[in-house]
């Protein structure tokens, strides 16, 4: 699955400049001299098991250019940093790209992708009195501001006709918040994979509710603006989106594999993995129009919400240009 620089080349000559975002930019162009991308260093954002571990159980991690990882507890922390010019690129899922929408971040959305929303998950304990999504009035739940978990609980809350003001949140990163679940300071944890896993394998935590019907998956690659104006870091960005299509594409077809790469990053018991990954990777999608309809709807629902001020023009965040040609 190791692929040389003709790939790179390949790829970036269809990378013509149709785009249907509201801003004018110009094509992504291949640079005049290939060696060039040498010279270049992709500075990437991070979540352990992430894009990183996506990339080496493909083999795709021999770039023409150098990879400098910063690892990160979720997206929000992520996005801060592409926002302040401290990564260049990086993957995160469909809430915080809202709210770097909404603080009007210099960054861009250049690639998505979705993957099974039943790994999104409200948990409770094993022998919690809570039997459905109503009984969390009141209840305090463990979730990561911003994160999709926030957007997954805000719609399930919802679709029970309750609000975020119904219960009682508590904004943990994940380490935090599987501690606080584990010693019964929560009585709900909102999260994702491999952390639903880890819970349901190392506590028995039960699921109160999932994703299905609720949330839409989504995940973005998200660059900063500054390495977006750049000609050779645009084509480096070029080049490894295309890389993370494939990795994905691939440990959804050797996902015994994918976990054990995830295991050994993550020094995660490899039962976790093995139960994570074996619900199916994300999966690269197109920027299209229902994605940006569905990502509007939930920007909606959290300015509806009061958890962001004024509405949010998700589609002015959207460049097209990488799209998926293969």
């Amino acid at each position: 699955m190791r692929r040389s620089a003709l790939l790179l080349l390949g790829m970036l000559l269809v990378l013509t400049g149709c785009s249907s975002v509201p801003r004018e930019r110009p094509p992504v162009q291949p640079p005049a001299d290939p060696a060039a991308l040498a010279g270049v260093t992709l500075r990437v954002g991070d979540q352990k098991g992430g894009s990183q571990s996506l990339l080496r159980a493909a083999g795709l991690l021999d770039t023409p250019y150098r990879l400098q990882w910063s690892t990160f507890t979720a997206g929000p922390p992520l996005i801060e940093a592409a926002r302040a010019g401290a990564i260049d690129v990086g993957q995160t899922g469909n809430t915080p790209a809202i709210f770097a929408a909404a603080a009007r971040a210099r960054v861009q959305l250049i690639s998505a992708s979705q993957g099974n929303v039943t790994s999104d998950a409200i948990l409770v304990a094993p022998d919690a009195p809570i039997r459905d999504v109503a009984g969390l009035r009141g209840k305090r739940i463990a979730v990561g501001k911003g994160t999709s978990a926030h957007g997954q609980l805000l719609y399930t809350l919802r679709a029970a006709g309750l609000t975020l003001d119904d219960v009682d949140l508590t904004y943990l990163q994940p380490s935090d918040a599987y501690a606080a679940f584990r010693q019964g300071q929560v009585d709900a944890w909102a999260t994702w994979d491999p952390y639903t896993a880890q819970a349901q394998l190392e506590t028995g935590a039960r699921v109160l509710a999932d994703g299905e019907g609720t949330a839409n998956g989504y995940s973005f690659l998200v660059a900063s603006n500054a390495a977006l104006a750049d000609p050779a870091h645009q084509a480096a960005l070029a080049d490894f989106t295309q890389r993370l299509r494939e990795a994905m594409r691939y440990s959804d077809t050797h996902r015994d594999q994918r976990a054990e790469t995830w295991a050994q990053e993550t020094k995660l018991p490899l039962p976790v993995t093995r139960l994570a990954a074996s619900r199916g990777p994300d999966l690269p999608v197109p920027l299209d129009d229902r994605l940006v309809r569905s990502q509007q709807d939930l920007a909606d629902a959290f300015t509806e919400a009061g958890v962001i001020p004024g509405r949010v023009g998700f589609a002015d965040f959207v460049d097209r240009r990488f799209e998926d040609r293969s």
